[in-house]
């Protein structure tokens, strides 16, 4: 058996990398996933360095030094104020997410496969969907008062209308073709819909519980401007009220780091629970 030139095999290695859509080795992707942190990382110290004595950068871009003494300061907090920031919020978080996901999933579906929902549905969705949803702030504490329920509805609103749309889309790029197969082989309406449809479009619909999930985070720092003392988001702000900005770089780590590990366990649960869809 003939053995490649070493010159023709990386030649060979370096045109697959570019071809599009084509899989790169995990080694790799990993090496360029830390190479994005690490040049990050670099330019933050050269801003942060080159900031020291003048007043109005150093304020707003601390040193690595100063930002990891607030990080042991948050951390060791005795009233443990970091940890109940983060429960707060995620609690926030999963409630109204959850709730958008229930009833967006279904109505999505329903969308997606029958016109008659569309003509219902869409063209009230796309035109609320548009609504700011930090303008809404004031309506909701006139329909629900400052407490929870209103920090969860907004969160609800922020995600459920992006999310039934994606559903919806999922379910229309299900391939014509297999529904008229099924047809063909004596399937019926709920019979296609509940084993052609649902089963193709369901990994699409996990991957936009996962990107609507990363917009709940951001919502919920919205929804703790709405009269409350815990939570990540309105601790952010009143740390950067006093220009404490290693605290504030620090919750911000943290929402990165909750987020970035949430991102990876939704996609780690699609490829196991949806690893045939590769194919």
């Amino acid at each position: 058996m003939k053995v490649k030139p070493k010159h023709d095999r990386l030649l060979e290695w370096w045109h697959s990398i570019w071809t599009l859509r084509r899989d790169i080795p995990w080694q790799l992707s990993l090496l360029l996933t830390c190479l994005s942190f690490f040049l990050v990382f670099l330019w933050y110290i050269w801003k942060s360095e080159s900031a020291v004595g003048n007043v109005s950068q150093s304020t707003f871009f601390p040193t690595i030094s100063e930002i990891l003494e607030g990080v042991v300061t948050i951390f060791t907090d005795e009233d443990r104020k970091v940890w109940i920031d983060m429960g707060v919020s995620i609690r926030r978080v999963f409630t109204g997410f959850l709730l958008a996901a229930v009833i967006a999933i279904p109505a999505g579906i329903y969308m997606g496969a029958y016109r008659i929902w569309e003509a219902l549905l869409q063209p009230m969705v796309e035109f609320i969907r548009y609504f700011p949803v930090p303008a809404l702030i004031p309506l909701l504490v006139a329909a629900y008062g400052v407490d929870e329920e209103s920090k969860v509805i907004l969160i609800f609103i922020g995600t459920f209308f992006q999310l039934i749309l994606m559903v919806s889309d999922e379910v229309r790029r299900v391939s014509q073709e297999l529904v008229k197969v099924a047809y063909t082989m004596g399937a019926n309406s709920m019979e296609v819909l509940f084993k052609v449809l649902l089963p193709s479009a369901l990994p699409g619909v996990f991957d936009a519980l996962r990107l609507c999930h990363g917009w709940a985070w951001t919502y919920v720092v919205v929804a703790e401007m709405i009269a409350t003392n815990e939570g990540l988001g309105i601790r952010i702000m009143k740390f950067a009220r006093f220009v404490q900005m290693p605290k504030v770089i620090c919750y911000l780590l943290i929402l990165g780091i909750i987020g970035l590990a949430l991102d990876l366990l939704f996609r780690y649960l699609n490829q196991k629970l949806f690893h045939w869809a590769k194919s």
